[in-house]
Order: C-alpha cells, then structure tokens, then sequence
C-alpha cells in the first residue's frame, strides 16, 4: 500500500527526517486520512517511498505507538488506533476532486473501510495487555464539554505564546504543589505537545554530538530516540529492584524514572537520590526527571519526585497528562530551573511560536481549579486499582511458576519476572501469540542483556479479559510442559 504524505512542508518545519515523518503521519490520523483501524504501509516500503531508512520509519512507527495512535499486531502490521476520534471537513469530497492524488486517496479510503470490519474482528480476538491510552469511557466527557463552552463564551483570548496558556501553567504549578510537593510557580513551567516533545527539544538544548549522556537500562525508547537523533552518546545505567544504580558516570545529562521505574516499577530510595544529586552537583550535571504514571497511586505512602530534594536547580521535572485525558488531547510539562526557561523557550518558538490547542488549554485550567480533574483523577485510581490487584491475584493464581511478579503501589503496568532461561522463555511467547494474547517484551527496553521479563499493561482491560488473558497464557505454560524449580 503507498501512502502519500506531504512530507516536504514537514521538512522545512522540523530538522530531522524521521521528525517530519512522525509529525505527518500523525496529522494524516487527526485529519481522517489515516482512519481509525487503518493499516500503516510496511517501514520497508515506507522507508523506499521517501528515501530513508528502515531504521528511521520503525523508530517513527515506535513513536507513534508509544504515544498511542497505532497498534502493532506480530505478522500483520500496524494499525491507527480505533479509538480515536477525528472530525471530517463537509467538504473533503470537494477537496479531493480537485486534487491530482484524489483518485488514489479516495482509492485508498474505500480500501480502509472494506478492511476495517475484518480488523476490527481480529482485535475483538486479540486480548492486549499493552500499555494504552484512557479510553473514551473512562473520561467525564459532560463535564469536559462544559468547560470547553464556558472558556468560549468567556471572550477567551489567545496570551500563551510558546510557554503555553498562563492560566494553565497556574492550575498545573497550584496542582504540582498539592500532589507532588513540589514547589514551583507558572514562569518554570512550559507545555509542550506531549512529555515527548519536552524531551527531544530538552535533548536539543543540552546535548551536543557526541555528549556522553546516562540513560537508564531497561528504559523509556523515546529519551533513547531523543538522545540519538542529538548525537549523544548512551551510557546505559543498571536498574535493580531499587532502581537506578548511582555510579560516578563522566557525563553531565542523566535521564532518570525515580518516582517508579519505567518499566520495572521500582521505586528509588531516598540514600539513591542523594547519590544522584550529589553526583550531579560534583559534575555540573543536569538530571531530567519523567514522573510518567505516578499520579495513580492505591497504596503505600507518596514518593516525593527528586524535584523535591533538588537545591541547586539541577533537576528538570517532566510530566504529562496522557493517561488522564483523551488520546486526541496531547499535552505534557516541564517544570524547568529559572536559567532554563529562556533557552528552552527560545528553542521552542523555532519549531511552535504559539502553543497548539490554547482554548483546550484553558478548558483544563478551568477543569482543574474547579476540582473536576482531581475527581476524574480519584475515579480512575479506584478503577485502575482494582484492575491491578485482579491481575495480580489471577497471575499468582494461574501462573505461579512462570512469572515472579513485582507490583507496586502506583502506576499502569506491571513487571514479571520470567523464572526460566531465555529459550524457554522464547517458546513460551511463540505459544502465547498462538492464543492471540500480546504483551510488552522488556527486551526491546533494554540497552544491555537482561533476563527475559514482560511489562504487563492492565488498565485499559475489563476484568472478564484479563482472566481470558491469563487463561490463555497459562494454556500455552501447560502446552510447554515446563517445571521450573
């Protein structure tokens, strides 16, 4: 399948290849030139349409994967996420007769809808303990909708600039200080559109071709995309059950989950985030901080963010509200040292001048101030949380030998360990997909060898199919015939 993109346009916005690639293919999705259900081209034919490599196309593929707008099923391809929303313009029939790629978009377009029925039953088939996005359900969209026709009547005007809405960064500051402990106010705070945005554009300003920069192992693919489009140099950081191990690293940026580890879950000691700041002081270093999923907590007590504990200005914090609102709504923050601000806006106008989505903006700071999203935020804890400790009791119940697993008190997936070798752990995954159950191999985490693992994704599924879920794979454990000691 070819798929046109007007990628030339991108080109002259974004400074990388596989920047402009995502971008546009995103804006395919929101447009409805990619529907919903939609099959992506393969990266090899991708890669050979527009002159770039494979690598490049399947590290935008794991992007836009990452950031919830496709789904990837082994042996049979990518697909635009089906629950997406996106608006049609009345007049795009209009729009595509006039075009010279008309045909081939209207050609393409009946090509969609004919398959979509067919993919469609296939995901109905598929039980996805892959992280995703908050489905449409779980959002309070009544409430949503009123703060959206309230910003409007107000007379709203557009004063944000690249930081982003004013009033927002307010609600986001007064937010940070009551859940986080965090003491900051609006001037540190710039929005971007997705944490991930923050962290390339951070990456831009701090990292120079061939800076030595400490990422932690296993660990987030987009601050390793981010880090390597720069020219940065990865040093990989061991990860135990308590996080990043502190060493002396000769570098001065360090990306870091303390919070809760991305993808273990372990929670960083308070002696470890000492080490850390004491290392970044006796390096001049600078550590970015992603709290990614914290927020949603159900037991144990609150860990403070090294922001927290940081009195040099050291620490940037990053977060993001892509597990509490829609996957249309793309919005992400960084809490920045007063020397930061500047530079990082600076960098910022030159790809956005203006915020996107400023009235959406200001429709949350109204949705946050009048309590609505801590309401929202409170429902969905009880809701994921309940889901978490299903899972768990399932796992342990059917699957005791396989996995040792380790769940926390927060966050939307959980670690398992696999309690076999590698080639054990090889057949068992082959059997699992045979039974049409996918999962996140922590392998394709990882910057050095580790033991075979899966990060569970939970929050997204009913508990009738996370027990069809785990009633599959523990068929596929009694097909192995394995006994582990």
């Amino acid at each position: 399948m070819e798929l046109w993109l007007p990628l030339d346009s991108y080109e002259l916005q974004y400074r990388y290849k596989y920047q402009a690639l995502y971008h546009a293919l995103r804006d395919a999705i929101h447009s409805g030139t990619l529907e919903a259900g939609a099959r992506l081209p393969s990266t090899r034919l991708l890669a050979k349409q527009y002159d770039m490599s494979r690598g490049s196309v399947a590290q935008v593929y794991d992007m836009l994967l990452a950031d919830g707008y496709v789904h990837a099923y082994p042996g049979k391809g990518t697909y635009v996420t089906e629950s997406l929303s996106v608006h049609h313009n009345d007049h795009s029939e209009a729009v595509l007769s006039l075009s010279p790629w008309g045909e081939r978009l209207r050609e393409l377009t009946a090509e969609h809808k004919r398959s979509r029925e067919e993919i469609q039953l296939e995901q109905e088939s598929v039980i996805n303990f892959r992280m995703q996005r908050l489905l449409p359900e779980h959002f309070p969209k009544a409430e949503w909708k009123s703060a959206l026709a309230a910003v409007h009547r107000s007379g709203w005007r557009d004063v944000g600039g690249a930081a982003g809405d004013p009033e927002l960064r307010e609600a986001i500051a007064a937010h940070l200080r009551w859940t986080r402990g965090i003491q900051t106010d609006a001037s540190q705070i710039v929005l971007f559109s997705g944490s991930i945005q923050g962290i390339t554009l951070l990456s831009q300003l701090l990292i120079h071709e061939g800076s030595p920069v400490v990422l932690e192992s296993p660990g987030y693919q987009g601050v390793l995309h981010a880090v390597r489009s720069c020219g940065g140099e990865v040093i990989p950081a061991e990860v135990d059950e308590g996080g990043i191990i502190p060493q002396d690293w000769q570098a001065q940026t360090l990306f870091v989950t303390p919070t809760r580890q991305f993808p273990t879950g372990a929670v960083l000691g308070l002696e470890r985030r000492r080490a850390l700041l004491n290392w970044a002081s006796k390096q001049n270093a600078v550590i970015v901080e992603d709290d990614y999923d914290s927020e949603f907590r159900w037991g144990g007590r609150p860990i403070e963010p090294l922001k927290v504990l940081d009195r040099e200005q050291r620490v940037i914090y990053i977060g993001s509200f892509s597990q509490t609102m829609p996957a249309s709504f793309r919005l992400g923050y960084a809490v920045l040292p007063s020397s930061l601000v500047e530079p990082l806006l600076a960098a910022k106008a030159l790809y956005e001048p203006v915020s996107p989505a400023l009235l959406e903006q200001r429709a949350l700071a109204r949705f946050m101030t009048r309590g609505g999203y801590m309401r929202h935020l409170r429902r969905l804890t009880r809701l994921y949380g309940d889901r978490h400790d299903f899972f768990v009791e399932e796992m342990n119940r059917w699957l005791p030998q396989a996995f040792t697993m380790q769940p926390g008190d927060a966050g939307l997936t959980i670690y398992a360990i696999w309690n076999g070798d590698k080639a054990s752990y090889e057949r068992f995954t082959r059997e699992v997909h045979k039974e049409g159950v996918l999962f996140r191999d922590v392998e394709q985490y990882r910057l050095t060898p580790g033991h075979a693992a899966i990060c569970f994704g939970f929050a997204h599924l009913e508990k009738a199919e996370i027990r069809e879920g785990i009633r599959r794979m523990q068929a596929a454990w009694e097909k192995c015939t394995f006994s582990f000691q």
